[in-house]
């Protein structure tokens, strides 16, 4: 167990890693983050900041050695960077789950493996491959690169036999996935944490509607029948069983209008359709990973009251400096910025998050308050 006033290592320095810090902070802990950058959004409320890239080793060493645990704020850290860390503290999640998930092949195939509801897939390598999958999976259809691939990057959409040759030529080589597209009725999450010992705490089903394949509003509760609900939460559950997961898990889903559920993704970490849980729960999403992965029992999941949370990009500072003062006379507005420096349209700058009666009512609130701070 990883007591109070003991040092947690996070590799990352973005806002989630933020997040987390803030809640390590208020329970005692020292927080220690590993990334390529200095004065990063985790740093800035950190304890201690290590500026190193993920494949010097001896930093990585000697940060491990510095720590009495780590965890992780974002999944594409390099395999060696987390066996050598390994070697000298724990790490949670384990690597080999890192491992699997920051591929979209990986992923694809564990699920497969363990009989997950997803979309059909197929493995591409070579144009042959692509002609023969759109052959099999039939038009439309998304090609999208096996690595490094969030918010939409990565992924392109094929119309017809016309559009294999260019998408395949724009993968440059690198490997990549075709998924069936999936006419989905709602995109939903579940947000979820497990404990050493195996004890399971959930966010329920979270709904989230996307912009440009970036997320843009979240609410809890989803307005999902009593049988999705139920069936989401318990797919998650069995991942999370089915790695032996330690710390906080998002699981996204497609639910399609005949209410079926299909894995999109999985995120071995705390989530952006999470955020809400900071204001809106008794454990929000990042202290449960801390509990987690230290060895603490897992807190309350319970809702306040429903709530929303809305992403505010960079695109909000192109008619400059947002008017804070009129987003924050709405009652019930909570502001949460990153510290990040540069506002670049596409960029997660910060979030605004609100509580009401009903989750629809959240939403309302949060779009007049990002509507509110807009100038121009």
């Amino acid at each position: 167990m990883i007591l109070p006033n003991s040092v947690v290592g996070v590799f990352g320095s973005g806002q989630l890693g933020r997040m987390f810090a803030i809640e390590a902070r208020k329970m005692g802990y020292r927080v220690h983050t590993f990334s390529p950058e200095d004065d990063t959004p985790t740093g800035q409320v950190a304890d201690y900041e290590t500026c190193a890239d993920y494949e010097d080793l001896e930093a990585v060493r000697e940060f491990a050695e510095s720590v009495d645990v780590v965890t992780f704020e974002f999944e594409n850290v390099p395999s060696v960077c987390i066996e050598t860390a390994a070697q000298y503290a724990e790490v949670f999640p384990k690597g080999e789950i890192l491992h699997t998930t920051q591929n979209r092949l990986r992923e694809k195939t564990f699920l497969l493996r363990n009989n997950f509801p997803h979309a059909p897939f197929r493995h591409i390598v070579t144009l042959e491959d692509l002609r023969k999958a759109t052959g099999e999976i039939g038009f439309p259809c998304v090609l999208k690169t096996a690595g490094f691939g969030y918010d939409g990057k990565g992924q392109t959409k094929l119309k017809s036999a016309d559009d294999v040759e260019k998408a395949f030529a724009d993968l440059k080589n690198q490997e990549a996935v075709l998924e069936a597209f999936i006419e989905f009725e709602k995109e939903v999450s579940v947000v979820c944490a497990r404990d050493r010992k195996g004890n399971f705490a959930h966010y329920g089903v979270i709904e989230n509607d996307h912009v440009r394949h970036i997320l843009d509003v979240s609410f809890a509760p989803a307005i999902v029948s009593e049988k999705v609900y139920v069936e989401a939460v318990e797919i998650a559950r069995n991942i999370a069983e089915t790695f032996d997961y330690v710390g906080t898990l998002c699981v996204e889903f497609f639910l399609t209008k005949d209410e079926k559920l299909l894995i999109n993704e999985i995120a071995p970490r705390p989530h952006n359709s999470g955020h809400l849980t900071f204001d809106a729960c008794v454990t929000s999403q990042f202290e449960q990973q801390l509990r987690a992965v230290c060895g603490l029992p897992l807190g309350s999941s319970e809702f306040y009251k429903p709530a929303a949370m809305i992403n505010l990009l960079g695109d909000v500072w192109q008619t400059g400096e947002p008017d804070w003062t009129k987003a924050l006379e709405l009652p019930g507005v909570k502001l949460h910025l990153y510290g990040k420096a540069e506002a670049r349209p596409g960029r997660k700058m910060g979030h605004l998050t609100a509580l009401a009666e009903t989750s629809q009512k959240a939403v309302e609130i949060v779009k007049a308050a990002k509507q509110a701070l807009q100038r121009g």
